[in-house]
């Protein structure tokens, strides 16, 4: 068990099959296709070395161009800051090099199969990651209402909390089906699974978080309810969720994305740099050699600053430097907002509904402050008590989340000071990085007065707050009550056939086009969509023997709410 309040009925069969990102909205074995040595499709000889926009260099822009560049095409990749997008790993001023902090994605669930598929492609190694309670954490400190307690295990806990955990086994159980969907999702059985799902989609669409857990026998303790907002389950509070639809809660749950995460070794933005580099083995039309850096001498383009539509339905995109170029298909993969905002578009792009769903999309803000420190001296034993100096942190004070990082007990490591989500992260806005740091460092104070954090630091804080990134203006999507439909028009975007014929040829993918954003996975599964729907429109296939995301989508394709 690695969460604070464990997940419900956990699969105890070891022969059972591992849970997977496999659904419950699109049933679809991305890492089947990945895997298969037919490869993911071809287009005609005569399309080979056609230009195809990519704009956004983050991981799904980076994948989208690498499997483009390998079935003979040739993606101009444009990217406003740098390749990464939220994969950003950075480092602290006159340290040691070794040590990073990641201000995006820093944890990664196995259920991430895709996700995996590239990172053991670019021989990348991960390690468990030091979530709450998880057996890579060697203490854990729940301190609410100024009251703290030191665990090891849940059984530390007051029985409150195992009392928590069970209320939302309960509450799963009861009011979302959860091992019966479990169990689907593990064995990939496609008919239960779109049986289960479409009935709770019509159901709950319209639910809350908070009235998911309200509506509930097992939660009508505000207390419980309370406890369970500020502590969680998996990487601990999930109160800032509270507002947000339910069936986004249960995307997560079922497919164990917020559980036994990884973290990869050296840094995340690791994956998008080594795939920027990559030369395959595998490559139609370009010699080997090639690799995506090699086709853009070394750099990507600048930020899109213009989008349109012109005359045989091509799409023409200016850059921050002003070159104009037009290309038969491109594939956008930055955050959706960007179109409504940053970018001046066309509003021929996309037909009216999906312009709303991009206008509705609702995102997360999220903020992160780390600090580079001499040794990992929280594994330092307490002389009175025995325990550990200090402890991964969970509290309802302005931290709400603070989390170590050590390389061994010789080496200078990091302290993640806080991670917050939604007010708890607008909280932080106006502070610079200094006044962030103090803060945080009193408020930690108070939980270990007997502490000096300060004296082990050896280095200037970094820190992000992604509202306030200007080619993101959040962390990442999360939908409100309501906004299914929005969700499945962008989702669906890449079945072109479907759109009028002046409405074909741009592609959205990205974290936030997904079902599972907040997820690295998502970002690759809307990519391998959007490789699907650019191959399509040249006229190219897939393998009879490895149908791709379009071929199926008849047959496993979103529940499909009315409108009236």
């Amino acid at each position: 068990m690695t969460s604070t309040v464990p997940n419900a009925v956990q699969h105890t069969d070891a022969a059972a099959p591992p849970i997977t990102m496999f659904g419950p909205d699109f049933p679809y074995a991305y890492d089947d296709f990945l895997a298969h040595p037919a490869g993911l499709g071809q287009i005609p000889a005569t399309e080979h070395g056609r230009e195809v926009a990519v704009i956004g260099g983050g991981l799904s822009g980076i994948i989208a161009a690498y499997e483009l560049m390998k079935m003979g095409l040739k993606p101009v990749i444009y990217e406003a800051d740098r390749i990464g997008g939220r994969l950003r790993t950075v480092g602290f001023d006159g340290c040691d090099p070794s040590l990073t902090a990641e201000m995006g994605a820093m944890r990664f669930p196995p259920s991430s199969t895709a996700l995996q598929h590239y990172i053991d492609l670019v021989g990348l190694e991960t390690r468990p990651f030091p979530n709450p309670l998880s057996p890579a954490t060697p203490s854990t400190v729940v301190d609410l209402k100024g009251e703290s307690h030191y665990a090891e295990t849940i059984d530390d806990l007051p029985q409150v909390y195992r009392d928590v955990a069970e209320a939302w086994n309960a509450c799963l159980e009861e009011g979302a089906d959860f091992s019966d969907m479990n169990r689907a999702l593990r064995e990939r059985d496609v008919p239960r699974i779109r049986e289960i799902w479409s009935q709770l989609v019509e159901r709950l669409d319209n639910q809350t978080f908070y009235g998911f857990l309200c509506d509930s026998d097992a939660f009508k303790s505000f207390r419980h309810r309370e406890i369970f907002g500020q502590v969680g389950f998996g990487t601990g509070g999930w109160d800032t969720d509270f507002p947000n639809s339910i069936l986004e809660i249960l995307r997560v749950v079922y497919t164990e994305a917020d559980d036994h995460h990884r973290g990869i070794v050296g840094g995340s933005q690791q994956l998008p740099l080594r795939l920027w580099d990559r030369e395959p083995q595998k490559i139609v039309h370009w010699p080997l050699g090639t690799s995506l850096s090699s086709l853009h001498d070394g750099e990507p383009r600048g930020a899109v600053t213009r989008l349109t539509r012109t005359a045989g339905n091509r799409i023409t995109v200016t850059d921050a430097t002003g070159d104009i170029r037009t290309f038969r298909a491109a594939v956008f993969t930055g955050q959706s907002w960007l179109l409504l905002s940053k970018i001046d578009c066309d509003d021929a792009l996309f037909p009216i509904d999906h312009w709303t769903a991009m206008e509705r999309t609702h995102y997360m803000e999220s903020s992160k402050l780390f600090v580079p420190v001499d040794r990992p001296f929280w594994l330092d034993k307490d002389a009175t008590t025995g325990r550990d100096t200090m402890s991964m942190t969970l509290t309802d004070r302005m931290t709400r989340g603070t989390y170590l990082l050590d390389d061994g007990p010789d080496r200078p490591a990091v302290i993640c000071l806080s991670y917050t989500w939604c007010d708890d992260s607008l909280k932080w806005l106006p502070l610079s990085p200094k006044e962030r740091m103090e803060v945080m460092l009193k408020s930690l104070g108070e939980i270990y007065p007997n502490v000096d954090v300060r004296s082990h630091i050896i280095g200037n804080p970094v820190t992000v707050s992604w509202e306030n990134e200007p080619w993101f203006m959040g962390a990442f999507k999360a939908n409100l009550p309501g906004h299914y439909r929005y969700q499945r028009r962008l989702f669906t975007h890449f079945m072109q056939d479907r759109l009028p014929e002046d409405k074909r040829g741009l592609f959205l993918a990205g974290d936030d086009i997904s079902w599972t954003a907040g997820w690295a996975e998502g970002a690759v599964q809307t990519a391998l969509n959007a490789v699907w729907g650019v191959m399509h429109q040249f006229g190219g296939a897939t393998d009879a023997t490895n149908p791709g995301p379009g071929d199926v989508f008849d047959e496993i394709a979103p529940v499909e709410l009315p409108e009236d």
